[in-house]
């Protein structure tokens, strides 16, 4: 028995999200060394669901990728569940908020708490897949370990019920509803082992579950860059400007929060500043109509590359991070950073790399670190060399596929 099966909602070319292509980068790494398989939906859409995908095997890069159908969702029903579920996470969040929760996890390590109502909003998620559940319970026996990615959806929860023995989870925790929620106590006591991107993450975790959380550690992952496309090319397609703040990611309101506001009003105080606001990925919110801001949509990799590669700052305006990959990217190009300061992990990042990337929590502060950047480029070259060390010291792909190995063949063993 050699193979190993990662479990994610999402899995192809196209694919626009951090844990999918964190789940993809590990994956792909791995089949010289097991037969891996993706198990995952047919979901392309995340916000709409819908089985787009067809449902049956593929192969991509070596990987067999396991496509399966995923339920209906009611959305009236889905919003009453939510509704009934809401105090759980609420009474969790209160508690970690006056330092109680951890300590109340030695006593009471597993909660139930509107958990019924909690598994109801799961099976209503558009991820809600019974036959890759059916499979999971089937043919735990035919796998080594089950590596499933975030806790936000059902995937998690489903392979940890399962296989909990098998199952080495990857949270992709960050400070937000789903990290309260009384459903995953039955994840984060129960599994075999738990790899963090972080040392904020993993922190973030101690405090919520306690100290009968199952072993854990970092584990993380590296960066991949495919080589950049033609720069005339495009940014002829795209009508880049020479110079660009940039972000890169899903376009949604929860990873940009105010960040068309600020930059507006960073541009109208400093009039003289040649800065543009350059936003990649795909549309999931309504967008901000401004000259100054220019919309690219999906680009390809190599694209990705070239236009990270000639902007003047790149900048992370999310909250909600375990890690950052567009930070491992930009930072391994020498490129001078922003990012959100009331987000634990990008702030542990700011201070690992020695201001490689440079914090902001409001407004002023945002314009104050985006004149700092914007007007010298003595800082943003020094804050590029920091970045490219820091991250060749701490993401190597060598050092993280070690410790992936490692405790691959640890959690194995034990199971024999």
């Amino acid at each position: 028995m050699n193979k190993i099966a990662f479990v994610v909602v999402r899995y192809g070319e196209g694919i626009n999200g951090g844990a999918e292509y964190h789940c993809k980068m590990l994956a792909e790494r791995l089949v010289c060394n097991y037969q891996v398989e993706v198990l995952t939906t047919c979901v392309k859409n995340y916000k709409t669901g819908g089985n787009e995908y067809p449902e049956g095997e593929e192969y991509i890069n070596g990987v067999l990728v396991r496509r399966f159908k995923v339920e209906p969702v009611n959305e009236e029903m889905k919003l009453s569940f939510v509704k009934k579920a809401r105090k759980a996470f609420k009474l969790r969040k209160a508690l970690y908020k006056v330092r109680l929760l951890a300590p109340l996890s030695t006593l009471f390590p597993v909660w139930t708490y509107r958990q019924k109502w909690e598994i109801d909003m799961h099976k209503s998620s558009v991820f809600y897949s019974p036959s890759l559940f059916s499979f999971i319970k089937e043919h735990k026996a035919d796998y080594k370990v089950f590596i499933p990615f975030t806790i936000d959806y059902p995937l998690a929860y489903y392979t940890a019920q399962y296989a909990p023995e098998k199952t080495i989870i990857i949270p992709t925790l960050h400070y937000h509803q789903a990290a309260f929620r009384s459903i995953q106590t039955h994840i984060f006591t129960k599994v075999a082992y738990i790899g963090f991107n972080t040392r904020a993450e993993e922190k973030l975790a101690q405090r919520t579950f306690g100290p009968f959380m199952s072993p854990h550690g970092i584990i993380s992952v590296g960066y991949e860059l495919t080589p950049p496309a033609d720069w005339n090319t495009t940014s002829s397609k795209y009508q880049l400007p020479p110079e660009y703040l940039l972000y890169v990611g899903r376009v949604a309101s929860n990873k940009l929060h105010d960040i068309f506001d600020y930059f507006i009003t960073y541009k109208e105080r400093y009039k003289d500043s040649q800065l543009k606001f350059v936003v990649v990925g795909g549309l999931f919110c309504e967008t901000y109509q401004h000259p100054d801001i220019i919309y690219t949509g999906f680009v390809d990799e190599a694209e990705k590359t070239a236009i990270i590669e000639h902007a003047k700052i790149v900048i992370n305006p999310s909250r909600f991070e375990s890690l950052s990959l567009i930070l491992l990217e930009a930072m391994s190009l020498k490129k001078a950073m922003l990012v959100n300061g009331r987000c634990n992990v990008l702030k542990e990042h700011c201070k690992k790399s020695k201001y490689a990337a440079l914090p902001y929590s409001n407004r002023q502060e945002f314009m104050k670190q985006l004149h700092r950047v914007d007007s010298s480029e003595e800082l943003r070259t020094e804050m590029g060399e920091k970045g490219f060390n820091y991250i060749r010291e701490n993401y190597n792909w060598d050092l993280i596929m070690q410790r992936l190995t490692n405790c691959i063949e640890r959690i194995s063993a034990q199971n024999v």
